[in-house]
């Protein structure tokens, strides 16, 4: 059982560094301090699990986030996995599927990177925009190895919201349980019928870039969830930020971990989500998913 009663952010990072791919230092999220700040506002609004999807290629820092998750009193779950094609690490392009899997199994069953931490979750495994290329395609096919070996369930990242359902097709043609799979960013399509169509297969599906305007209004978001309530599909629907840079959080100035709850909500409530929903999303669904 690795989730504890409470409210769960299903899509977050709690230090990252993409920086040296991205040329840009806001890239390197390694605000120790500041985070069990925010982290520990958080729990004090009713937050106890954040799912940290930070995996191999993103210089993961286990230690590091199991010290935040202490003293922040916040659960921490952690994972392992690949993301996308500029990030990948150079094994995935030399070792085979098997070996790759391996990797994650041992992350899972062992450690990750090493430590005595283990992964509870496979991904953020990711596709590009519109397309998977073929060592992408190879992270996903070792994800489904590792699924299969583990019973762990598997967590992706569509660029942009794009290839969500491409996603969805390869698992299914690869047997996979689709209620062990979570397909992410999908708020990034703007499109209520799309994200329908997802769960109609199965999956659940995030809405987990909440405060990225900059991609796409918040008010679409909510607009989106209204249509999905009305279609009377709430059981498998999950919230986050995905926050990634330093300039997101509170001590430079950004929307900080807290808006979802501080702002986010009170839209919801103000569009018509109602309670019951909020508290799926937030509370009932992580449950359900990760405590099969």
């Amino acid at each position: 059982m690795p989730l504890v009663n409470g409210m769960t952010f299903t899509h977050e990072h709690t230090t990252i560094d993409l920086s040296g791919v991205k040329q840009n230092e806001d890239c390197n999220l390694n605000c120790f301090a500041e985070t069990i700040e925010e982290y520990k506002k958080l729990y004090k609004q009713g937050v106890r699990n954040i799912v940290d999807v930070t995996v191999m290629g993103m210089k993961r820092n286990p230690e590091y986030v199991r010290q935040v998750a202490k003293a922040s009193g916040i659960n921490i779950i952690q994972a392992t996995g690949c993301y996308t094609e500029r990030f990948l690490p150079e094994f995935v392009e030399v070792e085979t599927i098997e070996e790759i899997a391996e990797r994650f199994i041992k992350e899972i069953e062992v450690g990750i990177a090493g430590s005595e931490v283990k992964a509870e979750i496979i991904g953020e495994i990711g596709s590009s925009k519109n397309h998977m290329t073929i060592k992408e395609t190879k992270v996903f096919e070792a994800a489904v190895l590792a699924h299969k070996k583990t019973g762990k369930p598997i967590t992706t990242h569509t660029t942009l919201g794009t290839y969500g359902h491409e996603q969805v097709e390869f698992f299914k043609a690869r047997q996979v349980d689709l209620s062990r799979v979570v397909i992410g960013h999908v708020d990034l399509s703007g499109d209520s019928d799309y994200v329908l169509q997802l769960l109609r297969q199965g999956v659940y599906v995030e809405f987990d870039t909440i405060g990225k305007e900059n991609y796409m209004p918040d008010q679409t978001r909510v607009d989106m969830l209204l249509a999905i309530q009305e279609a009377g599909f709430t059981d498998k629907v999950f919230l986050s930020l995905d926050i990634t840079r330093k300039s997101n959080l509170n001590f430079r100035g950004g929307i900080g971990y807290s808006y979802l709850i501080e702002t986010f909500i009170p839209m919801l409530r103000e569009g018509g989500i109602t309670e019951k929903f909020i508290q799926k999303m937030l509370i009932d669904n992580p449950q359900t998913f990760f405590n099969l």
